[in-house]
């Protein structure tokens, strides 16, 4: 899918959507407000990612619009979390963009972060031109981010491991640029992060306020940096991608043991969102998987189990 490039000069123009009236979709839900982190605490979504072999821009049998995705969320799935990522997204254009944030305050969920997964871009370049190109393409997603309401966004960390100082900096750039908006940053182990168990913190220690960590269940090199990268990122995780690989027909995890991620983040006071990324060739295959992951969680979440 091509990304409509946003243009600077639409940067003051937002569409106040009024509160939308209960009884939006089957069984009545009220529009969603804004979440804060106490109303987070405890709720599971989805990464769009999830879907990305079945979105289609238009109706087509056996696919999805991500339009779409917000009804099916609360009737199909009974979840409200939705964990955005630009390649998921047909367009990047204030109308697109107003019509998905209005679909999913209709159906009662929330949008709560974009992945900026823009390709090429490096924060952390020592190349001052090179950097500054990646924080302008960035901020113009940011811009885009604040039509649909999020909370947070996550910049890609570049495709090699940087000058954590030099990195940082691009991080405040855009800290600086997002909290006006309402917006602050998320870190997330990804690319050269994940070997690293110790890189989120150094990060996160080295930028300060605005940026908290985006821990990725499934983006480590090994098990034993997963554990440990995972215990070092969850104290200071404001979302988690729960990524799920394979199941088996009983439902049996052979990549790595999701019971004892979900409790290395429960035991460091890590409470939600948690979001789902699961991929499957078929689209309702797919539902039906995180609708079985959707209540393992929330088994692991109840007390005494």
């Amino acid at each position: 899918m091509m990304l409509s490039r946003l243009s600077p000069s639409g940067r003051d123009r937002r569409r106040l959507l009024q509160a939308l009236a209960a009884g939006a979709i089957a069984g009545g839900t009220s529009a969603a407000a804004a979440p804060s982190p106490e109303s987070l605490a405890g709720q599971l979504g989805v990464t769009t990612g999830s879907f990305v072999r079945h979105l289609s821009p238009e109706p087509q049998p056996g696919k999805l619009r991500l339009l779409d995705l917000p009804a099916i969320m609360r009737q199909r799935l009974e979840m409200r979390v939705i964990d955005l990522m630009t390649a998921t997204l047909p367009s990047l254009e204030p109308d697109y963009l107003e019509q998905l944030r209005a679909a999913a305050e209709r159906a009662g969920c929330w949008l709560t972060n974009l992945k900026m997964n823009q390709p090429g871009l490096e924060l952390g370049s020592d190349d001052r031109q090179v950097q500054q190109h990646a924080i302008a393409e960035y901020q113009r997603t940011i811009i885009a981010a604040e039509r649909l309401g999020v909370r947070w966004v996550r910049p890609l960390p570049g495709p090699r491991r940087p000058d954590l100082r030099t990195l940082a900096a691009g991080y405040r750039a855009l800290i600086d640029f997002a909290a006006p908006r309402g917006i602050s940053l998320l870190v997330e182990n990804y690319g050269w992060l994940a070997s690293d168990p110790h890189a989120i913190p150094e990060i996160l220690d080295l930028v300060g306020p605005g940026l908290a960590a985006q821990p990725d269940t499934g983006n480590w090199a090994s098990n034993e940096v997963r554990y440990a990268g995972l215990a070092r990122a969850f104290p200071r995780a404001a979302s988690c991608d729960f990524k799920v690989r394979a199941l088996g027909t009983d439902g049996s995890h052979d990549a790595y043991d999701l019971a004892r991620c979900f409790q290395i983040g429960w035991q460091a006071g890590f409470r939600g969102p948690w979001c789902f990324e699961h991929f499957a060739d078929n689209l309702e295959t797919l539902l039906e998987n995180l609708v079985r992951l959707r209540d393992r969680l929330r088994g692991w979440m109840t007390p005494g189990q």
